[in-house]
């Protein structure tokens, strides 16, 4: 009787327990594994479908697992700087413990792994955005004049900006894209916000960071770009407007420019035929002309 309580509790215990798993999205994440004799996949097919099986399993038996990215060569230096084994099951635990706190990781909800893989890896790419946006933003230093931290003083101003987009933009979900012309390519970055029942704009918090992140950096330093918004409602024509960076500021595109933009293939400069019930625009006066907290002497 005791032998199965306790046998019960441990059930239940497990319950209570989060795992990780550090995934290999790419045969050549994959490849580059297969050289550690501990690591026994032989076909990347087959490696997708087990860890599918067992976040299926997980996830029926009421456990939380946390999809992280794996990459190799992150691996082989965390094992060399801190003297690890890299031929170890122990030493791959031990790094995907870190890459759920610190790396690009999603949550298992029951998704297609065809669902989480792009998924996990736009998180990936959008962490390295803000990581890499944020590392020219403090290399920018003090303002020689007052001693103010110019990146510090782009994003405030970037936060200002979208703050007078979304407050000016009608009801309904937007859809923002800010690009910057950044070397050695160019800087992307999303934002969504979404009315609730009270009509207060909700945003995720990672992706706000990022955006205005490189907002910021295409104001402080002068860098060709754009920003255009999308906004849907239920009943009514999409409406599509936005700006081009210009100076530390925002100047507004006519609407024939935005239509001229929606309606060019980006590659190739065919002509695309425009989508129905889209409404294109120019966008509201943010009142000076998006850089009124700009830094000035």
């Amino acid at each position: 009787m005791a032998q199965t309580d306790h046998q019960t509790m441990r059930r239940v215990l497990r319950r209570e327990i989060a795992g990780t798993i550090g995934l290999l999205t790419d045969e050549q994440d994959f490849r580059a594994m297969r050289r550690y004799r501990s690591f026994t996949f032989d076909d990347h097919a087959t490696y997708l479908r087990q860890v599918e099986a067992l976040l299926r399993t997980r996830a029926a038996q009421g456990g939380h697992t946390t999809v992280a990215l794996f990459d190799p060569q992150e691996y082989a230096d965390y094992c060399a700087d801190i003297g690890l084994d890299p031929d170890k099951a122990s030493s791959r635990t031990r790094f995907t413990a870190e890459l759920a706190a610190l790396g690009p990781a999603l949550p298992y909800d029951g998704q297609p792994l065809t669902e989480l893989l792009p998924a996990l890896i736009d998180e990936a790419v959008r962490q390295a955005t803000w990581e890499y946006a944020s590392t020219l933003l403090s290399r920018l230093g003090a303002c020689a004049s007052c001693g103010e931290d110019l990146g510090r003083a782009a994003l405030n101003r970037a936060s200002d900006v979208v703050a007078r987009i979304l407050d000016t933009a009608p009801p309904g979900h937007h859809h923002l894209v800010c690009s910057v012309s950044s070397t050695p390519e160019p800087l992307f970055a999303v934002l969504h916000a979404d009315q609730n029942r009270t009509g207060e704009l909700e945003l995720d918090q990672a992706e706000s960071l990022e955006f205005t992140t490189v907002l910021a950096l295409g104001l402080a330093t002068h860098t060709p770009g754009g920003l255009v918004m999308r906004t849907t409602a239920h009943g009514t024509a999409d409406q599509i407007y936005g700006w081009r960076l210009r100076g530390d500021g925002l100047e507004p595109l006519t609407a024939g420019e935005v239509f001229d933009a929606y309606c060019t293939d980006a590659e190739s400069g065919d002509l695309i035929s425009p989508e129905s019930n889209v409404d294109y625009r120019e966008p509201p006066d943010l009142g000076g002309n998006g850089a009124a907290t700009a830094h000035r002497h």
